[in-house]
């Protein structure tokens, strides 16, 4: 059987060398000269046959003399070579045999990019070295490379490279790299944060730049492992955090990057209450005012109890933020900071602004309705202090109609707070019936309707 196999392939080979003598081709550069062009055209047959049959072993003695004798004739030469020996290392016993075919892979990828120009004359679609590049340090990582470091380097050299381009497994295994580069050595953690901003960053850029519906699968999937490695590598809590940076905030108060790298991380990993955040921000904000920093000074006064300074900071947030929506939620912010220390009236102004900067959020109708039933008493008639509670239900009955995200929320608390609607008998004595208007006064002044 095997000659006849041997008999075929030279047949094969006969015909391609055939092919390329018809052609005119004798480019020395690509399959050598003479005898040696007959060699290369007749191994490059033997071992692609081989491959399509999945017979690798005897695949790699013809794939070896192309790759080291013509370099540079075929891209397969790469790709059929790279799958030849990840089933070898994938099935040899020997150590010292697996180690010569990995170190042979690695090499595999190293030459690419070596005749990588010439290599893509030969192509339609030119391959990238930051592709090449991510491969081996995919290779590298699943076939036996033992540091860590080498395959951080790697993957991260590739997606520097590629950016939105990189593929979906260098992303996450990079990530799967710095975590474990990060176990090993403990002043990893804060390089480790940075790590896992730039992979997801990319992974964000690089899944809305998707057209295909496999690809944002993949990169979807890609994106959740970056998270999930983040998560349990131990390193994302807020007390983590305060640690890495409070004494490194406290060397560069003056390092307006290095203070607004701190407080871009601290807020999305929502540690927003710790000292090292507030520090940040303080130092920040008197270098270069912005919204954020203002939020930043404006929760470090909340914490201490400084009212005025809190509502000020919030107050400039508010002046210096161009974007509407983040406008709203810094208002709604404060108006829940002011709803907190019972400053009512104020509060539901902030909320107010909110609504008028985003009307399709529920969120501020919801504080308004809770801050209403919180102090629903206005006259000295009990029935008419119940009335406030129709007031409370419209502001719910508003927030799920503009916003369905809040509906569960403000069904519940239309559920709760209708328990507390006066009865037809309380009202019959003030001649009132349902359908009627009712103003309710002091501070919530809103006019509602009896049901």
């Amino acid at each position: 059987m095997k000659m006849k196999m041997v008999t075929a392939l030279f047949v094969l080979s006969l015909s391609a060398t055939a092919s390329f003598a018809q052609t005119g081709a004798s480019d020395g550069s690509r399959f050598g000269h003479g005898e040696d062009s007959l060699r290369c055209l007749k191994n490059i047959s033997i071992y692609t046959e081989y491959v399509k049959t999945n017979n690798f072993k005897d695949a790699y003695t013809p794939w070896m003399s192309v790759f080291t004798e013509a370099p540079k004739a075929q891209v397969s030469t790469y790709t059929n070579g790279a799958k030849i020996l990840r089933a070898l290392i994938a099935g040899e016993k020997d150590a010292a045999k697996q180690k010569q075919y990995f170190n042979e892979l690695m090499k595999v990828h190293d030459q690419r990019i070596q005749y990588l120009d010439d290599l893509n004359k030969l192509v339609k679609r030119d391959v990238t070295k930051g592709s090449i590049i991510g491969m081996k340090g995919h290779d590298y990582f699943t076939m036996g490379g033992q540091d860590m470091n080498e395959a951080y380097k790697m993957f991260k050299e590739a997606i520097e490279l590629e950016k939105e381009n990189s593929d979906y497994f260098v992303l996450q295994e990079f990530m799967d790299a710095a975590a474990r580069k990060m176990k090993s050595d403990e002043s990893y953690k804060e390089q480790f944060i940075q790590d896992y901003l730039f992979a997801s960053g990319v992974a964000d850029g690089a899944l809305k730049a998707a057209t295909k519906e496999n690809d944002k699968k993949l990169l979807k999937v890609a994106k959740d492992n970056i998270d999930a490695f983040f998560i349990n590598s131990g390193v994302a809590t807020c007390d983590n955090l305060q640690a890495i940076y409070a004494p490194k905030v406290a060397q560069n108060k003056t390092n307006l990057d290095y203070l607004k790298q701190v407080i871009s991380v601290m807020q999305l990993l929502g540690c927003t209450e710790q000292e090292a955040y507030f520090a940040a921000s303080e130092a920040a904000h008197a270098i270069e005012p912005t919204a954020e920093t203002a939020v930043g000074c404006g929760y470090m006064y909340y914490k201490k109890g400084d009212m005025d300074k809190c509502i000020d900071y919030f107050d400039q947030a508010i002046n210096l933020e161009q974007d509407p929506l983040k406008k709203a939620d810094y208002a709604y912010k404060t108006a829940a900071i002011l709803f907190s220390k019972k400053q009512l009236s104020k509060a539901k102004q902030y909320a107010l602004k909110s609504i008028s900067l985003d009307g399709n959020n529920g969120k501020p109708y919801i504080l308004i309705a809770n801050m209403y039933a919180s102090s629903p008493n206005w006259s000295d008639e009990a029935a008419l202090n119940k009335c406030t509670y129709f007031a409370v239900i419209d502001k719910l009955q508003k927030a799920k109609s503009v916003d369905p995200s809040v509906a569960e929320e403000a069904n519940k608390l239309i559920g709760t707070y209708a328990a507390h609607t006066p009865k037809d008998a309380d009202l019959f004595f003030l001649s009132l019936k349902k359908g009627d208007s009712v103003t309710i006064g002091g501070w919530i002044g809103e006019t509602t309707t009896i049901r």
